[in-house]
């Protein structure tokens, strides 16, 4: 036979039985929410990545003659670079999904990555060419593309950009696809003319981008090499000179380290492949020069 509990005992049993049922359904909506948030994370994701699509690039190894024993090593290492050169693209891609201009993934993605993958086919035939028939137009492979998804990187912020002008009349401040430069046209009169900044006034600000002088640096040029450097010298003038203008006509594009980027960096690689032609050109008849790879990087002067 049961005994009645004293009241305080009653009271205590009360007290733990609310207790619990506090807890369980808490635990219930803490378990709803994170289960919530889990299922809406993974939908973004899975957008975010159908949406920007994949870099494809042609492939290398397919396209090359025998390799001699001699340079496979160095083959090997090469061709790893190009499928981790590629995989980088691909994180980048991801990573910067929603950033700069239209043109963002052609200029900081895409043009980046040829330069690189021009550099290591240079140097796969290079090292062919050691001891074996050097492979030709093997730069032909370099150029990458960008498949699926259908949405550039960069238009989504490009029409980020001309949402910040809707309703307020302001200039082409959105224009540039860079989602600040849109939110410059809320606030006075002179914001439009953010915009507009490519002409007036911003070549000043833009700076100017200065390299390594690499003529100076070279020893004494064979005849036959001659024609070839002399070529490869006046690239190289060619280049600082086609970075300086991108430098202003991107005036006010892209995050704080587009320049480095979509500019230094891209120039830096298409230096490199030069010098190693420079160089190539010299050591067929004479002592190839080393070391004019640390005459590549360039620098912004403001």
């Amino acid at each position: 036979m049961s005994r009645a509990l004293p009241k305080y005992n009653k009271r205590r049993v009360a007290v733990i039985g609310g207790a619990a049922a506090l807890a369980l359904t808490g635990a219930v909506v803490v378990n709803s929410a994170l289960a919530g948030e889990s299922s809406k994370n993974s939908t973004a994701n899975a957008n975010t990545l159908a949406s920007v699509g994949t870099i494809s690039c042609p492939d290398v190894a397919s396209q090359l003659p025998a390799i001699p024993a001699t340079a496979k090593a160095e083959v090997d290492r090469n061709l790893a670079l190009l499928n981790t050169q590629i995989a980088e693209a691909n994180k980048r891609l991801v990573d910067t999904v929603g950033q700069g201009g239209p043109n963002f993934v052609n200029n900081a993605i895409l043009g980046p990555l040829k330069d690189k993958r021009v550099s290591t086919v240079n140097r796969i035939a290079t090292a062919i060419g050691r001891t074996a028939a050097k492979p030709q137009g093997l730069e032909a492979l370099a150029p990458c593309a960008l498949n699926g998804g259908g949405v550039n990187a960069g238009g989504a912020a490009g029409n980020q950009g001309n949402a910040g002008n809707n309703g307020n009349g302001m200039g082409n401040a959105g224009n540039n696809g860079n989602g600040n430069a849109g939110n410059n046209g809320n606030g006075n009169g002179n914001a439009g003319n953010n915009g507009n900044g490519n002409g007036n006034g911003n070549a000043g600000a833009a700076g100017t981008i200065t390299c390594p002088d690499v003529a100076s640096q070279l020893p004494a040029i064979p005849a036959t090499a001659k024609a070839e450097v002399d070529r490869n010298l006046a690239l190289l003038n060619t280049q600082i000179a086609e970075a300086n203008k991108r430098l202003v006509d991107t005036v006010g594009q892209g995050g704080p380290n587009f320049v480095n980027n979509a500019i230094l960096g891209p120039l830096k690689d298409k230096r490199v492949s030069t010098v190693n032609r420079i160089a190539t050109a010299i050591g067929r008849t004479a002592a190839k020069p080393q070391g004019l790879e640390a005459l590549a990087p360039c620098t912004l002067n403001k």
